[in-house]
């Protein structure tokens, strides 16, 4: 998908997070003073648009210190507010660097179950096809059959093989065949699956650190990344979810998914001011090209409802 498509579909998928925002902002500053209880109202509706009272205050703080009590129409307010986001998000817009010297390079993917975990390995597979490398799937949540024949079928699309094995079967000992064999046939990337029942926390847990332990005693360094894969429309359940997840496992880096679903958009914005962790992809579709290394100005820019910019 083209640059502009790309951008075109982005915004469009935050239209629902943007309408909730940008109505606000045109009530509250048709032309008005940025004074103090401007700030106040702005600051709860960013709140109001999952940015977190964190993330609002750093935001609304930014703008007193270089627009207070200064008039302001609703569009350089938008500006203003795109500009303020950007400072936050930049740090974190990361693409996932794969280490061509490690073969296979091994990314662990972990999340509860819903949140696209299964569709967002086949999507890196292809993304990272586009940039000549192989990639190997692994079927390590053993415990949904849907989850194994979902990943068969978009390891299909996307060309890459697909490692299963037994329904409820050992996802360690899987993982440790999946890397054996990735090893033997030079496979660039091994993106192993892994189950999300958060329901029961403490089985869970040790399932994750298992795996984490085994591939380690292949290759002490794998996994080289952890991603927690993360559905934008749970809004400000997202960071109950990083905090569970970075106890469990040594987490690295966030994809968001179903942005193009939500109106809770902003939550983006939230994660990146309490956590720092890397956003290396976000999703806004169902198809493979629809999941995007992660762009700071152009997501805050689509955020408050300007033309992100190519």
């Amino acid at each position: 998908m083209a640059l502009g498509g790309w951008l075109s579909k982005l915004k469009s998928g935050l239209a629902r997070t943007t309408a909730k925002l940008t109505e606000g902002i045109t009530t509250l500053f048709k032309k008005r003073k940025l004074d103090a209880a401007a700030l106040e109202e702005l600051e709860e509706l960013l709140i109001a648009a999952d940015l977190g009272t964190a993330t609002a205050a750093k935001v609304v703080e930014g703008l007193r210190r270089t627009r207070f009590d200064k008039e302001v129409t609703d569009e350089e307010l938008k500006e203003a507010l795109a500009e303020e986001i950007a400072t936050i998000l930049a740090p974190v817009a990361q693409p996932l660097a794969i280490d061509r010297d490690k073969k296979p390079f091994v990314v662990l993917v972990v999340g509860v179950n819903g949140t696209g975990k299964t569709t967002t390995i086949a999507k890196l597979a292809h993304l990272h096809a586009e940039q000549g490398l192989s990639a190997m799937l692994v079927a390590g949540d053993t415990f949904r059959a849907a989850a194994v024949e979902q990943l068969t079928v978009w390891g299909n699309r996307v060309g890459a093989p697909v490692v299963s094995g037994p329904p409820n079967g050992d996802a360690a000992g899987l993982a440790f065949d999946a890397l054996t064999r990735a090893a033997a046939e030079g496979t660039d990337l091994l993106l192993i699956d892994t189950a999300g029942r958060l329901h029961n926390k403490a089985d869970l847990m040790a399932e994750l650190q298992k795996v984490v332990r085994v591939l380690k005693k292949q290759a002490p360094e794998a996994p080289h990344a952890t991603l927690l894969v993360l559905d934008a429309t749970t809004g400000q359940n997202a960071i109950q979810q990083v905090k569970v997840f970075r106890d469990m496992v040594a987490v690295t880096g966030l994809v968001v998914t179903k942005l193009d679903g939500s109106a809770k958009g902003g939550i983006v914005v939230a994660l990146a001011g309490e956590f720092g962790l890397p956003v290396h992809a976000v999703g806004v579709g169902e198809t493979a090209e629809d999941l995007r290394p992660f762009d700071a100005r152009a997501f805050a820019r689509s955020l408050v409802g300007l033309e992100p910019l190519a």
